[in-house]
């Protein structure tokens, strides 16, 4: 029996849809309908109750849906022990974040580690949220940085960088010569925004929501170097995180003006997987990216 039928079965339960644990695991649903099969053969019992109008589980498959996630949960455990040692062995930490965490606001931590630790590899990837979140729980990275990090039981979250959110336009806009802005300005304006599915994009919504803003969405990307190079040609304005334009503003590309209202700041953090074995390099690492926090 494999961990994969076994994750099938978990998905199946929780997201009681066969087409949905299909698409999740990248299969076929008459795959994921023969995997079910094999397993009530297996132990002679049905799994799941298919008299009910609503899916349901049989008392089998209650238990054996508890036993699959402890199992998972120790497979999971196992990986992530034997990455360790391998990656203990190596000298090596394995990181992943998201592009404009990684590009800018990460840089100088990396550097500061090298400094004091130049024996020890860092292996950074550049992902997008999910693919972080994914990878970390499987225990092929040691840390991620992600921008507004969400609450898992099994990921443990540390604050790093409040990233002040900013007004950002060419320097031919008609808002470029202000020192700051008023939010509410930005009504109707045409806006060139995050995609839909990423944290920023949610967490930028709430705040124009916050303040009753109608912003006029012309283009919407998912990273920023895109977002940036289409307000630089003034075809609209963005928000974006200060840190991410320091090196256009300092060309005299881009504008970033300050909102008047409040400080928007957008949260980021390191995420690590809970009750993982940590080295010695790791636990420096980690405490290098919080140390401006602690201070």
């Amino acid at each position: 029996m494999q961990i994969e039928t076994l994750q099938i079965f978990c998905d199946i339960t929780e997201m009681k849809s066969f087409s949905r644990a299909a698409e999740k695991n990248m299969i076929s649903q008459s795959a994921v309908s023969q995997q079910l099969g094999q397993l009530e053969r297996a132990f002679n019992t049905l799994l799941i109750d298919r008299h009910r109008k609503s899916f349901g589980l049989t008392a089998a498959g209650e238990l054996f849906y508890n036993s699959c996630k402890d199992i998972i949960t120790r497979f999971e455990n196992f990986q992530s022990s034997l990455n360790y040692l391998k990656n203990s062995a190596k000298s090596k930490i394995s990181i992943a974040a998201i592009y404009s965490i990684g590009m800018h606001s990460l840089q100088e931590y990396i550097k500061k580690f090298i400094t004091l630790h130049p024996n020890v590899h860092l292996d950074v990837e550049y992902l997008n949220a999910d693919e972080i979140y994914k990878r970390l729980l499987l225990g092929k990275i040691d840390v991620g940085l992600v921008a507004v990090p969400h609450n898992s039981p099994d990921i443990q979250v540390f604050d790093f960088v409040a990233e002040p959110l900013v007004f950002v336009c060419s320097p031919g806009h008609q808002f470029a010569k202000k020192s700051s802005i008023d939010i509410c300005m930005m009504q109707y304006q045409q806006f060139v925004a995050f995609a839909r599915n990423l944290p920023t994009r949610n967490w930028i919504d709430q705040i124009l929501l916050r303040y009753n803003v109608a912003v006029k969405p012309v283009m919407e990307f998912d990273n920023v170097e895109t977002i940036k190079r289409v307000v630089e040609i003034n075809a609209g304005v963005s928000i974006m995180p200060q840190t991410t334009i320091r090196n256009e503003v300092a060309n005299g590309t881009l504008k970033a003006i300050s909102f008047s209202n409040e400080k928007f700041k957008r949260p980021t953090g390191i995420i690590i997987r809970k009750n993982r074995v940590m080295n010695d390099n790791l636990k420096a690492f980690i405490e290098i990216l919080r140390s401006k926090l602690i201070k």
